[in-house]
């Protein structure tokens, strides 16, 4: 059995071990220098994750500011390129398959028409002038303007389920040369024959870039440009296509949305105006009903006659006025 002095002893050797082992864990490294090395470490550590972080933020402003290089030439070149149409476009933009001279020839034809016509409803040379001038200037354009406006409707109505073809083939694998042939093959007119002459024009040395801006200058549509602009964009600095040609789908057919919430929206104005615009004539075609002695006037007396075009000229002021004002640009 120890004495009270050899246990003494002894727990102070082991506190004297315990405190050696706890100084030995906290003050050998800042005496070996480990501490130094492992700081030292982190510090290298952090550094290289700074640095991969300040390349990757730099890769990330490099190519956003190669796409904003990209938009900026996009848009240069559209702006020396924007100009009125001449008639030439108009006949292709209608896709009617008549050349100018010929559009020209129908024109006067269809003057004369409307000048003969008029001639027998009232022989005034002032009336019989305006009716050709309008016949040989005003409707055909008019014709070209609706053909051009309804081609244009049907390309819409076509364009996002051509964009989904394109998505799903490069998802699925497919080169995009064979989803625009696709599109050239099997989706409905007139988005197929616009795609078509974009595979043509890869025959003839053109990108598929070059062929969608012949596109964008036969239907130049904002949905079109949008289109040309990503593809632009993307053979010049790269990037997923599916999921920007996916983004460009959506947005075009939540514009489509838009469009038709406007439409619904203002029906109710619209139905006004042709409901303001019918009055006069009903109005005269009643009173002719029941009086015509007394209505009669306006077309037998010169003077009825000047008040009935003032009438017209006005009224077609005023209807353009409201349709100016019930028309949404969207």
């Amino acid at each position: 059995m120890l004495s009270p002095a050899m246990l003494q002893i002894a727990i102070f050797g082991m506190v004297a071990i315990a405190a050696g082992g706890v100084a030995y864990v906290f003050l050998y490294p800042m005496l070996s220098g480990q501490r130094k090395t492992e700081q030292r470490m982190k510090a290298v550590s952090q550094r290289s994750v700074s640095r991969a972080n300040l390349a990757k933020a730099s890769d990330n402003q490099n190519r956003r500011r190669q796409v904003q290089d990209s938009l900026k030439n996009l848009e240069n070149e559209q702006k020396t390129k924007k100009k009125k149409y001449i008639l030439r476009d108009l006949i292709a933009q209608a896709d009617v398959s008549i050349s100018v001279k010929m559009f020209y020839i129908l024109s006067a034809v269809s003057g004369l028409v409307v000048a003969l016509l008029s001639f027998f409803v009232s022989q005034m040379p002032i009336v019989i002038i305006g009716a050709f001038m309008a016949g040989t200037f005003g409707l055909p354009r008019w014709v070209l303007g609706f053909l051009r406006s309804r081609r244009q409707k049907k390309f819409l109505e076509e364009f996002p389920n051509a964009i989904d073809i394109i998505v799903r083939g490069v998802k699925a694998g497919l080169p995009f040369n064979d989803t625009i042939r696709m599109i050239a093959s099997e989706s409905a007119e007139p988005v197929r024959s616009e795609f078509r002459d974009v595979v043509e024009s890869q025959a003839i040395g053109l990108t598929i870039a070059e062929g969608l801006q012949r596109v964008y200058g036969r239907m130049p549509l904002p949905e079109m440009n949008f289109l040309t602009i990503v593809i632009s964009i993307q053979s010049q600095s790269g990037g997923n296509l599916a999921d920007a040609l996916g983004n460009l789908s959506r947005v075009l057919r939540e514009r489509k949305k838009i469009q038709g919430k406007i439409r619904a929206m203002s029906q109710e104005a619209k139905s006004s105006a042709a409901i303001i615009a019918s009055l006069p004539f009903v109005v005269m075609m009643l009173v002719y009903i029941t009086t015509p002695h007394y209505i009669s006037l306006l077309w037998e007396e010169q003077t009825g006659q000047l008040m009935m075009l003032g009438s017209a000229i006005w009224m077609s002021l005023g209807v353009l006025v409201m349709k100016k004002m019930i028309n949404f640009d969207f």
